[in-house]
């Protein structure tokens, strides 16, 4: 899915804003460089008359060629000359033109109708900064995942939390550096505070480098303002339904934790229903256990999360404590 509308209203505005810094500073030490040499000012004015004179040579038809010739000769020998006077005063050649911050498009954002890298770029800098107020998303990647925090000591069920956590965070790394549309969804389960919004958090902070629309937030923040989104309260609001439902990836943190109540079900419902109808990857993460999800939850919730959804178990103790 394309970004939202606002997000690329604010690249534009980013890139405006170093047009136009660009500009003015080149026109500030133009002025500068004529007042202080004032054969470039003689020179400029040269160059603005001879292009005056090219533009109306085109309204006529004979002898165009020629005479459009010899004032290209002219002016290119007034630049020769204002080269040499720049450089034998210190300055580089080019001090009196824009100094853009991309100079291939010159700030505008795109090349002959295409959009430039720079502004793909400044894309991917504001999807960043729009999920940074949400979560620490820097704090937050694979390689600051620490499995030594897990206990290496096999459980009762012979499972070894630090080896579990080892192939879980792989398993991440491996969905973040492939994600695409037809990446499946993955459900992290485990105890509080054994890493799951941190790999969920690693997983966007891939997927976001990649250029893909991420949206992220906790099960009870997107219900509540879904909740009022649907019954016209939606000033203040950070989640709407469009957002949800049609971002590329949706990171929907801490399921359980929402109100338990008929509407929040139904939400969540629609929320896992129509990702998975329409093909957009969806990561969960929750305390709970399936048991008590099952019991939570209906089928209809319940029954996707196990048909659609690749579970991620992560075991041990509060990592956070260590």
């Amino acid at each position: 899915m394309p970004y939202p509308r606002e997000i690329y209203n604010k690249a534009m505005r980013r890139l405006e804003a170093r047009r136009d810094d660009a500009v003015m500073k080149a026109d500030i030490l133009k002025q500068e460089i004529m007042e202080e040499l004032p054969r470039v000012a003689e020179i400029q004015r040269g160059l603005a008359q001879i292009g005056l004179e090219i533009s109306q040579l085109f309204l006529y038809r004979d002898n165009t060629e020629e005479k459009v010739a010899e004032l290209r000769s002219r002016s290119n020998a007034l630049v020769e000359e204002r080269t040499s006077i720049l450089q034998k005063a210190g300055y580089d050649p080019d001090a009196m033109k824009p100094h853009y911050t991309c100079p291939a498009c010159e700030d505008k954002g795109f090349i002959d109708g295409r959009m430039c890298q720079c502004h793909k770029t400044i894309l991917k800098e504001i999807m960043r900064e729009e999920l940074e107020q949400l979560a620490p998303l820097e704090e937050c990647t694979f390689d600051n995942f620490d499995t030594r925090y897990y206990s290496s000591v096999p459980l009762d069920n012979g499972i070894v939390p630090r080896q579990k956590a080892e192939k879980v965070a792989d398993t991440a790394h491996r969905y973040a550096q492939n994600f695409s549309m037809d990446s499946k969804n993955l459900l992290f389960i485990g105890g509080a505070g054994l890493g799951k919004t941190h790999l969920s958090l690693a997983i966007m902070n891939v997927v976001v480098n990649k250029g893909y629309y991420c949206c992220y937030g906790t099960a009870q923040n997107i219900c509540d303002d879904l909740q009022s989104e649907q019954f016209g309260r939606d000033e203040g609001l950070v989640y709407n339904k469009k957002q949800v439902m049609e971002c590329d990836l949706l990171v929907l943190d801490d399921l359980g934790t929402e109100v338990n109540n008929q509407y929040s079900v139904a939400t969540l419902y629609n929320i896992i229903n129509t990702r998975i109808l329409a093909g957009r990857p969806t990561v969960i993460s929750t305390n709970f256990k399936f048991s008590a999800l099952e019991k939570r939850y209906d089928k209809r919730i319940t029954s996707r999360l196990t048909g659609e959804y690749v579970p991620q178990y992560l075991f041990g103790s509060d990592i956070r404590n260590m």
